[in-house]
């Protein structure tokens, strides 16, 4: 489904708009049905889990039948792989830039492709500045994000909590041509990074954050977003410069919906001249049109300098 930036999923009273991520070439969605999809990785084909495909349609697509990999998932919970011809890793490129990709716990791949959606924004907005811009990436996982704000050349901050998670990142960045790119790799707890930043005086010109719905920082610290996620929103604008560029909030988690990212975001980034907008993400279906929903994302941008 071509439709640029935007499509209209649903005709009901208002129309309903989503991001698409459609300028992939190295993934697709193929199918999906009765709670499984059918996705195309570069030359590799594989059958994961989504909670969200209620829907029970023939599958046709040839790929069903013979993947390389398919992940099953228990009714105790979790699942587990069962591959066919699968490597242990292999690469993917989006534009310039490469990703490593390999199967690990709880069905990830270690990419979710419906973010080259932001990535494709934010890294106009990069471009377009005519200034040097600090980005600091919170829940940085595998460096999509980071990458594509490096490529853009912004200098970026990249924080993890899972120094494997970093570690994929960095080589992710080499893989990419921006292994000397200016590109801080942090392993720390976010909020308590954000603190010790706000203490140090450190000022960035965006924010990006992708934060879980539950995680335990590197030294057993706890997060649950219900509970967290907007005493963080609060704490990184104190990290942002006078002329902030943009934040965005990116969350998979049920009950945050679209509404709520703007809510957050308009509460706490009133001091900033700047606008708002919050929609679902999603992913094209090439065999029928559609558009599978991935999440959401939140996002103010700069219209002017700080009103503060």
């Amino acid at each position: 489904m071509q439709q640029g930036a935007y499509a209209s999923c649903y005709n009901y009273n208002k129309v309903r708009i989503m991001w698409i991520a459609d300028h992939w070439k190295d993934y697709e969605v193929i199918d999906c049905s009765k709670g499984e999809k059918l996705e195309r990785w570069g030359n590799y084909i594989l059958v994961r889990p989504d909670p969200q495909i209620l829907w029970d349609t023939p599958k046709k697509a040839p790929g069903w039948k013979k993947p390389n990999g398919h992940y099953h998932r228990s009714q105790k919970g979790g699942g587990e792989w069962e591959f066919f011809d699968l490597p242990q890793q292999w690469q993917i490129e989006y534009q310039s830039l490469r990703f490593h990709l390999k199967p690990f716990s709880f069905k990830h791949t270690g990419l979710f492709p419906e973010q080259a959606v932001n990535w494709d924004w934010f890294r106009q907005k990069i471009q377009r500045a005519g200034r040097p811009v600090k980005v600091l990436n919170l829940f940085a996982y595998t460096g999509g994000a980071t990458l594509a704000a490096a490529a853009a050349g912004a200098s970026v901050t990249h924080v993890d909590a899972s120094k494997g998670m970093v570690t994929w990142a960095k080589e992710n960045a080499i893989a990419s041509g921006l292994g000397d790119a200016p590109i801080r790799w942090i392993v720390d707890d976010c909020v308590k990074f954000v603190e010790r930043e706000i203490r140090r005086e450190n000022h960035y010109d965006a924010v990006i954050m992708d934060p879980p719905s539950y995680g335990r920082g590197p030294k057993g610290e706890i997060w649950k977003i219900e509970d967290a996620i907007h005493p963080l929103v609060k704490l990184c604008t104190r990290l942002l410069s006078r002329e902030p560029l943009f934040f965005l909030i990116n969350s998979y988690t049920t009950g945050l919906q679209p509404a709520v990212l703007a809510y957050l975001l308009g509460t706490e980034l009133k001091a900033f001249s700047g606008v708002i907008d919050a929609q679902e993400i999603g992913l094209p279906v090439s065999s029928n049109g559609l558009v599978l929903p991935c999440g959401a994302s939140g996002r103010w941008e700069s219209t002017g300098s700080a009103l503060r």
